[in-house]
């Protein structure tokens, strides 16, 4: 199987730290094709008329993209159980919170990378980090119980969402008066597949 990758997408390195893991990363052929509305890679648009990465090539079957999807596929391919049947509703919804989080801040850096400066809304900026906070928050006030239970995919994604926003907008502070996540963040942050999968620059 091939990935579509990029070193600085929040929604590839949720595959990324699915792929270490569950010990699966050496068995996929990752390509890095960063890609962007305005300039979207021929063979990125080949794998996902969409546009956009991750997507992963399967010999066996149709190529499978959206973040959420191929994980879940990539779970169920090393049955290692990140999906937990137990609570899956709760799995499903904390990573679902987190991809809305990523979303926003990716939308946020779009705002100012891909438009002129003159362009550029504040308020819709603004909004999208609004978004953020209040899931932040929920995430600091209902979710703290499940995020320091076993492994699942919706801590994964969480990890993933959080070290975005340190990485693109960090001067923000999603820590303030979020003490409990900030702590279990500090913690989890700290697995191998994480600081293996953390964003080297700012491309």
């Amino acid at each position: 199987m091939k990935l579509m990758s990029s070193p600085t997408s929040p929604f590839v390195r949720k595959v990324h730290v699915l792929l270490h893991e569950t010990g699966q990363y050496e068995a996929i052929d990752i390509y890095a094709k960063p890609t962007s509305p305005f300039d979207t890679a021929p063979e990125v648009a080949t794998a996902n008329p969409l546009g956009k990465i991750p997507a992963l090539i399967r010999e066996d079957g149709p190529t499978l993209y959206d973040s959420r999807v191929i994980c879940r596929f990539l779970d169920d391919h090393a049955k290692a159980g990140l999906y937990p049947d137990g609570r899956i509703w709760e799995t499903l919804t904390l990573e679902a919170t987190a991809d809305g989080i990523m979303e926003a801040a990716v939308l946020m850096l779009y705002e100012h990378k891909l438009r002129p400066a003159e362009a550029v809304l504040d308020s819709w900026v603004d909004a999208q980090w609004s978004k953020i906070e209040r899931a932040v928050s929920a995430l600091n006030a209902r979710w703290m119980s499940h995020l320091r239970g076993p492994l699942d995919m919706g801590q994964i994604a969480v990890g993933c969402a959080l070290g975005y926003l340190d990485f693109r907008h960090d001067a923000r502070g999603w820590r303030k008066g979020n003490d409990a996540l900030d702590d279990w963040y500090a913690v989890f942050s700290q697995r191998e597949s994480m600081k293996l999968t953390a964003p080297a620059d700012a491309v």
